[in-house]
């Protein structure tokens, strides 16, 4: 059942957007920021090849590092400044909030409000500048190897010092995104980490159509499976649309409270549980485990000796784990339940909601405050999260099962399409809301000129 603010945010006049002169300044700005992200997205790292970068880059498909490549818009691939992306910085938050959870001392900072949470922010930063430190030297140093092995000059001058600069270029780049995604979150609309994330993502699609139809040109891919493909895709960002808005709202009701006016009616009030609490987390890590392996293998290709232990090992590994194997899609769709399940456990926490609720006079009815209140609330999230589970493995599975049966030369996920259309809703929401605050504004207005006419 729609709530009352989406049945008066769709009956919201666009004509007014043209009335919206802050929200314009906002949608610009937010274009402006992005478009400076493309462009540092072709910056190359100081010491790098850059015309041979694109053949050593064709060496290292179906790793994880494409996985990056796709959320960082292809600086990965290029060796942009901004090769590491954000996703230092996702890593980094979802540990602080993993640990937030699991560790005493840093669950009372998150309790203590607004200083708590700059305190946790800035413990975000610090992990996430070590990560990039971490990531930046492993990649300048895997750069070198991987262009030696396979004889491309891809770093002009390979060295310590080489490596020394790609850190402090790879931390400054991310870095710089973060401030970028700031100013996006408080000068423009939208969060800006994500709006990034989808920027690249949404950069890529013009190279993936290009794939698909230059197949179908050619005669690798018929045009049966493209129509099928761009079919699937449409019915997925459907169920997605769907499915990311979908809640179980809780009725909560509030006693009756005495005023200077006489006493006042209950109040009734609703806690939304959304059916996909874990959002696009489970995936990622899912992914990005199963892939590690395989990219493991193409950097140490030539230093492992497949007669040994351990290159046997990765070898195997790699056979069973390629794109489209049954234990890779069992091993996939087992982990993205797993990481449902335990990021969900994380970010919500039934216990806290249940003393929320109690210390504010709040009960949902039929169900004693306090413990019996925190069960229910674990029971109900347990029964909706194991179908987001089930909703978050169909919608990755089946892209990836597909892709990898009909050959076609994507990698175009299911994560990409959570991500894409999660900060596209999450979006237009809040350009509905500005919309409906000007609306609302106008109206107040009105009111007081028809108030002073009298």
């Amino acid at each position: 059942m729609a709530s009352r603010a989406d049945s008066i945010a769709s009956n919201l006049n666009l004509g007014n957007f043209a009335k919206a002169t802050e929200l314009r300044q906002r949608i610009w700005f937010t274009i402006g920021a992005l478009v400076v992200f493309r462009f540092l997205s072709y910056v190359p790292l100081p010491g790098v090849n850059p015309a041979a970068l694109q053949n050593l880059a064709d060496l290292g498909r179906g790793g994880v590092l494409e996985l990056f490549n796709t959320f960082s818009g292809g600086s990965l691939e290029r060796m942009s400044l901004i090769a590491l992306g954000v996703m230092p910085y996702i890593t980094a938050s979802i540990v602080v909030q993993m640990a937030s959870a699991l560790h005493p001392t840093l669950a009372a900072l998150k309790k203590e409000g607004a200083t708590g949470r700059q305190k946790l922010n800035q413990y975000t930063r610090y992990g996430t500048v070590f990560l990039c430190a971490i990531q930046g030297y492993f990649l300048a140093a895997g750069l070198e190897s991987f262009s030696a092995q396979n004889g491309i000059a891809a770093v002009v001058e390979p060295g310590y010092m080489f490596r020394v600069g790609a850190v402090i270029s790879l931390i400054g780049g991310t870095m710089f995104l973060l401030w970028l995604g700031e100013q996006i979150t408080s000068r423009g609309i939208g969060n800006g980490v994500s709006l990034i994330i989808m920027a690249g993502i949404v950069a890529q699609f013009p190279t993936f159509a290009g794939n698909l139809f230059e197949g179908g040109r050619t005669g690798s891919i018929s045009p049966g499976i493209i129509i099928f493909f761009v079919v699937m895709v449409v019915v997925l960002i459907l169920l997605i649309s769907f499915v990311e808005r979908a809640q179980r709202r809780l009725l909560v009701k509030y006693p009756k409270r005495a005023t200077q006016n006489g006493p006042m009616q209950q109040d009734n009030s609703y806690l939304p549980l959304k059916l996909n609490t874990a959002g696009v987390i489970p995936p990622i890590f899912a992914s990005s485990l199963l892939l590690l392996p395989l990219t493991i293998s193409q950097f140490s290709a030539n230093s492992l000796d497949p007669t040994s232990g351990m290159g046997g090992v990765i070898q195997t590994l790699n056979q069973y784990l390629a794109h489209g194997q049954p234990i890779y899609m069992t091993l996939y769709g087992l982990g993205i339940i797993f990481f449902t399940f335990f990021y969900t456990a994380v970010v919500f926490n039934p216990e806290e909601r249940a003393e929320d609720l109690k210390k504010g006079g709040g009960f949902i009815p039929g169900i004693r405050p306090g413990k019996r209140t925190a069960d229910y609330l674990e029971y109900v999230l347990t029964r909706i999260t194991v179908v987001g589970a089930i909703y978050l493995t169909l919608v990755c599975v089946i892209p990836e099962y597909m892709i990898a049966q009909t050959g076609i030369p994507l990698f175009l996920g299911g994560t990409s399409l959570l991500i894409v259309v999660n900060v596209t809703v999450d979006t237009l929401s809040q350009v509905q809301s500005h919309l409906l605050a000007h609306q609302y504004g106008d109206l107040i207005k009105k009111a007081k000129l028809k108030g002073r006419m009298r």
